[in-house]
């Protein structure tokens, strides 16, 4: 199936590994002009010369941080100025901020910052120049709402979900969709050195919870993005899709 995405400008954040950089090999492949963004320079050059070395178009590197305002502006300006106006907004920054209850509020509000306030103004910046086109495409990477102890991204990523949805309402008669993919377990940097660190964790949790029988990759959150952002799926917006091998704690 053709997704139409070649020549299409695409923003991925939180690119330097993981879902973010699985997000953009497959964007990339599928023809789309990727921009990758993340604070680790070193781990976006390397995965940009993946990319190519692939034979697909080298992403343009913009190293940043998506918690700063004054960043998110330079990130989409240089975006824009390198490949032409955004097409599709991968909002995938993100990390666990597990807290105690009488957490300080520093903690909330970086937490936020990272999992919810970056996907907002990044899409801010970009989304008058998709409105004015007609066409755009904006996909967030979430997290799971059946939390089983204090999480502060798990409220930020419960508030991406809400805004989304407001979002996609407001913009869709413009062309513009809005839909975010809540991850299962995926073999990531963070899956896989701070939640189950080890072989026999991650198969106890498997067999647990997990009906699929394994932790999924990167690049099946990707190809599930690529689809979103295609002309094709121009009929699908305010969807909150999960991908994660049946794990749905809110199933049982």
């Amino acid at each position: 199936m053709d997704l139409q995405l070649k020549g299409r400008v695409a923003l991925v954040s939180g690119a330097s590994s993981g879902i973010g950089a699985g997000v953009a090999r497959v964007l990339a492949r599928e023809g789309a002009r990727v921009a990758i963004t993340a604070r680790r320079a070193e781990k976006l050059e390397t995965l940009a010369d993946e990319i190519a070395a692939q034979g697909a178009e080298r992403p343009l590197v913009v190293a940043g941080d998506v918690t700063s305002a004054a960043d998110v502006a330079r990130i989409a300006a240089e975006t824009s100025v390198a490949l032409g106006p955004v097409d599709i907004l991968v909002n995938s920054a993100g990390g666990s901020r597990p807290i105690p209850v009488d957490a300080a509020d520093a903690v909330w509000d970086e937490a936020f910052a990272l999992n919810f306030t970056a996907a907002r103004r990044l899409t801010e910046a970009v989304l008058p120049q998709m409105r004015a086109r007609g066409f755009g495409r904006i996909v967030n990477i979430s997290g799971s709402m059946e939390p089983r102890a204090m999480n502060a991204a798990m409220a930020a990523k419960a508030a991406l979900h809400l805004w989304a949805k407001g979002l996609s309402a407001d913009v869709a008669a413009d062309g513009v969709t809005v839909n975010t993919i809540p991850p299962g377990r995926i073999n990531s940097e963070q899956i896989l050195t701070r939640l189950h660190p080890t072989e026999e964790a991650r198969a106890a949790f498997i067999q647990k919870n997990i009906p699929i029988g394994y932790f999924g990759e990167p690049e099946d959150i990707g190809h599930l993005v690529a689809f979103l952002s295609s002309p094709l799926a121009r009929y699908i917006t305010g969807a909150v899709i999960p991908v994660d091998g049946g794990m749905r704690y809110s199933a049982h």
